[in-house]
């Protein structure tokens, strides 16, 4: 077990970077066809694993430069039995590919990490279906036995935690937090929303979280915002509430786009890194926890620099 399983230390108020879009990054700057958009097969050989270990390096970087810790996410976003049997991929090796990828990062860690710059690892997990639409249901029950094996392998492994993004309805994370919790695995939850705010399922954040934490005794470290532009969701954290406390982390998208506009795009929209920064530091209005920021789809270090930056001038308000 490693030794952060204890002490996460991004659940203090210092500042902590993520990456940006991973997958978006390879697609449209290094030019890489990624079937089914998983970044996971990359590691099934040399070449593949050191374009990764480059990426995850950069915002590693990053961090020591800027003298902030950093959360770094595992490229297992589609590393799940339905996007892996899509892949070729069987339950052992999808277990075993998993594990790969913390291995990765250790190696990051080992290099990069210094006291003043603490490294986090999170073994990443995303639906069953489609990020952007609530094609595929299931209960609390049966998502906590869907998304199991994937957590059991990053509970067997050196990762800190675990990180369910892009989640669109309240059931699959739901599950995901109960799953961690019988692993006894920290477990932070990512939402989607649509520009209306809410979640593609049309509940609202409130309720995602309120429930999630409701039905699992609390269980999730934290929550974040991710895949979705600040001016997505700013108008419904206006509306406040105890709820907000819980939200520490945002993975903004830089584009204003609907999710079926970015479904379709064949060009990246990389929106303004200094624009998005400025987004970011207004948030802190009404996140007053947030410390975890990174980008999501369209992002990429440029984004990040100018979120980390931004925020490391911004004030939080009082609480």
């Amino acid at each position: 077990m490693s030794l952060y399983r204890t002490r996460l230390p991004q659940l203090g108020d210092r500042l902590f970077i993520a990456d940006g879009g991973l997958e978006t990054t390879l697609i449209f700057h290094d030019q890489i066809d990624l079937p089914c958009f998983a970044a996971f097969d990359l590691l099934k050989d040399n070449a593949g694993t050191a374009t990764l270990e480059r990426y995850f390096v950069r915002y590693a970087a990053l961090a020591r430069d800027e003298g902030v810790g950093i959360v770094l996410e595992t490229p297992t976003w589609r590393a799940n039995p339905d996007w892996g049997q899509r892949l070729g991929y069987d339950a052992a090796a999808l277990a075993a590919v998993n594990r790969k990828a913390v291995d990765l990062l250790l190696r990051v860690r080992a290099a990069w990490q210094t006291r003043d710059v603490p490294i986090v690892i999170s073994g990443n997990l995303g639906p069953r279906g489609d990020g952007y639409r609530v094609d595929t249901r299931m209960s609390a029950i049966d998502a906590a036995a869907y998304h199991r094996p994937q957590l059991e392998a990053f509970a067997a492994s050196e990762a800190d935690m675990a990180g369910a993004f892009t989640m669109n309805y309240i059931d699959e994370a739901l599950g995901i937090a109960l799953a961690a919790k019988a692993c006894e695995l920290p477990v932070a939850i990512a939402f989607t929303v649509e520009t209306d705010g809410r979640l593609p399922s049309g509940d609202t954040l409130e309720d995602a979280i309120e429930r999630t934490d409701g039905e699992s005794d609390g269980y999730p470290v934290y929550y974040l915002i991710n895949c979705a532009h600040p001016a997505h969701f700013e108008t419904t954290l206006r509306q406040g509430g105890s709820w907000l406390q819980r939200i520490r982390g945002v993975r903004a998208n830089a584009s204003r786009r609907s999710h079926a506009e970015l479904d379709e795009a064949t060009e990246l929209d990389d929106g303004d890194p200094a624009e998005l920064g400025a987004q970011y530091a207004a948030l802190r209005r009404f996140l007053q926890r947030m410390n975890v920021a990174g980008g999501c789809c369209g992002t990429d270090d440029r984004h990040v620099e100018q979120i980390c930056r931004a925020l490391k001038g911004a004030v939080p308000a009082a609480h």
